[in-house]
């Protein structure tokens, strides 16, 4: 490889290895997120699903699955399930969030309205459960409709949790795996499970999954004020949105009386004013809350590497693991 070309990243590789499942995925995306008789469904699914996401987690189905020796088709079942699941989450965020911007395009509330978002992401929840149901695995089914309810679960304490002063690390951990890690997790452990792993390889995979997606929406978090074009996140939206998450937690807990007055004011109350972002930067800078969340994301990616290495050797597991530091080697 010559000096000046970009390395290709972790995901990519994976996306290579699993192109002809994904090729499969997506086509069965299309041919389930259609509707006879109501053209917006498709319209606003399409939107989205078609607007260039990774498509991370229907890939760690798909590589679980093959990495454990799968060799049928319920892989490609699981992961379009998996996707319906992602993408209906967030429709239904974007209308919570009142957001105008979804990967870099306008998001559906905004080109649509709220409510045809909200019910074209009840239909792609109910198009999931049709799809988990189809590979006839009572087990299966448990994982994704409990990954369903922990998600809804998580939204909802962090809609009361994200701008309340009180909000201590172990709540914010509580809806990360919620809303996150929750999905990251049934997406690997339902891969061993098709594949007939034993409890223990299983379990492996829902621990690399689990640890992932806590380390992946902590760096997302961080990235809120550390970002750059470079990184696809644009700076301060989170304390914008007012949103409380573990940089700021661990500010707060560090603040004195007039730090914690500029907090309660900006998050709690929400009345900002020009220069607030910066001020809020400088002192996570003065306490060293984004170093210190640095390294929580690394402490979780070291447990998402652990719970791997358990697993048979094999060029997928490689990958996973390889992805794994990609996920935090945007703020190394």
């Amino acid at each position: 490889m010559s000096l000046d070309k970009p390395a290709i990243k972790p995901h990519d590789r994976l996306a290579d290895v699993l192109s002809d499942d994904m090729a499969s995925v997506n086509a069965l995306i299309r041919e389930r997120m259609a509707s006879e008789h109501a053209p917006r469904i498709p319209e606003v699914t399409a939107h989205l699903v078609e607007a260039g996401g990774k498509r991370l987690r229907p890939m760690l189905t798909l590589a679980s699955a093959r990495m454990c020796g799968y060799e049928g088709d319920n892989h490609v079942k699981l992961a379009a399930t998996v996707e319906f699941i992602h993408t209906a989450t967030l429709l239904h965020d974007d209308v919570v969030d009142e957001s105008e911007r979804r990967r870099g395009r306008p998001t559906a509330n905004l080109l649509w309205d709220n409510k045809s978002s909200v019910l074209v992401g009840d239909y792609l929840f109910a198009r999931s459960f049709q799809l988990m149901t189809e590979t006839n695995n009572i087990r299966v089914l448990r994982i994704l409709s409990d990954a369903a309810a922990t998600i809804a679960e998580g939204e909802v304490l962090q809609m009361t949790a994200a701008q309340d002063l009180r909000t201590t690390e172990e709540v914010y951990l509580q809806v990360v795996r919620g809303k996150t890690a929750a999905l990251f997790s049934a997406a690997t452990e339902v891969g061993g499970v098709i594949a007939g792993m034993d409890d223990a390889r299983v379990k492996a995979l829902f621990d690399y999954g689990d640890a992932l997606g806590i380390a992946f929406q902590i760096v997302d978090d961080l990235l809120d004020y550390w970002g750059s074009d470079a990184t696809g996140k644009n700076v301060g939206d989170d304390f914008r949105e007012r949103k409380l998450t573990l940089p700021v937690i661990k500010a707060v807990a560090l603040a004195d009386d007039t730090e914690r007055e500029f907090w309660k004011r900006t998050i709690e109350k929400g009345k900002q004013e020009d220069g607030d972002l910066e001020h809020a930067i400088a002192l996570l800078n003065k306490h060293g809350t984004l170093e210190a969340t640095r390294a929580e994301a690394n402490d979780w990616i070291a447990k998402a590497r652990t719970a791997l290495a358990t697993l048979p050797d094999h060029p997928i597991r490689d990958m996973l693991d390889d992805l794994a530091d990609y996920v935090v080697a945007r703020v190394n």
